[in-house]
């Protein structure tokens, strides 16, 4: 019987699928200096392992994601600084596959605006926007073996955005930005290395170049953050670029970020996410990533 109980016991231990999510979030108002900040931060950890006689099937796995998102907004008589650094990586390990990315983002914004009245602003910003580590796009040769060919990395692509234009912000929740002057400069290091996403213009750069300069160009952007039912919050942004010199809908990029997260208690968020995007210089499809 105590042997029967052991083995029993061995297999859920073998068999068991563990999960841990850590999440803190700071919302400071200085009412000394006219800074709001905010700040979050979370950590995931999952791992999955199975006996070698599990009839019902999987995978050992291992794996993590992290974020943390940084807010510091300054406002009085008028004038604004607005702040954010997104931070995003995952990862996860499937026996036989090795690591592979999941997540892997690096955004940073900075908008300096003027208040003009009726909910209007006149503002200067600047992005940037790239990725910490390589990605692979994987494949399996003629026998059956796994290979991966390199098509992203740290400033490849990377992009830097200056636009200057007028905001509309009718809500605290809601708000739009007009930007009729939005020069781009466009990041591939080494472009070389990255002929599987272009074999003449990787990411738009030429090889031998480093960047690509779009200085006539213009953006709009949509900006949406509320709760829409108690506990239940909507964040999303829409983006729309277009260089003046290819002005028309098919050369257009646009990229829709969605994210919705549902507070469960005080220490369980449960989240969704997903990220379309169409860019001709990286593909002439619709891209997705849902996590």
């Amino acid at each position: 019987m105590r042997n029967s109980i052991a083995k029993v016991s061995l297999i859920i231990l073998f068999s068991c699928v563990v999960h841990f999510q850590g999440r803190t979030q700071i919302i400071k108002i200085d009412t000394l200096t006219k800074w709001k900040k905010n700040f979050k931060s979370a950590v995931n950890l999952n791992q999955a392992s199975f006996s070698s006689n599990w009839k019902s099937g999987g995978v050992n796995s291992l794996g993590f994601t992290t974020l943390l998102n940084y807010k510091a907004n300054y406002k009085t008589d008028g004038k604004s600084w607005d702040n954010e650094i997104d931070l995003l990586y995952g990862m996860v390990k499937n026996a036989g596959q090795g690591y592979r990315k999941t997540l892997d983002r690096v955004f940073l914004d900075t908008k300096i605006g003027r208040n003009l009245g009726n909910h209007w602003d006149f503002y200067l910003s600047f992005n940037f926007q790239t990725q910490f580590a390589p990605g692979f796009k994987y494949s399996t040769d003629a026998n059956g073996a796994s290979v991966a060919a390199r098509i992203s990395s740290f400033l490849a692509p990377g992009f830097f955005t200056t636009a200057v234009g007028f905001e509309y912000a009718p809500k605290s929740h809601f708000k739009i930005r007009l930007s009729p002057f939005a020069p781009r400069l466009t990041f591939v290091k080494n472009p070389e290395k990255y002929i599987a996403v272009d074999p003449e213009k990787p990411y738009g750069v030429r090889l031998g170049d480093m960047v690509r300069y779009e200085w006539l160009s213009t953006q709009v952007q949509f900006e949406y953050n509320r709760d829409v039912v108690t506990n239940v919050n909507l964040k999303l942004r829409y983006l729309i670029f277009s260089n003046y010199e290819n002005f028309n809908f098919k050369n257009t990029d646009q990229r829709l970020d969605v994210n919705i997260t549902a507070k469960v208690n005080k220490y369980i968020n449960a989240s969704i996410g997903s990220i379309l995007l169409h860019d001709r210089d990286q593909d002439d499809r619709l891209q997705l990533s849902q996590a």
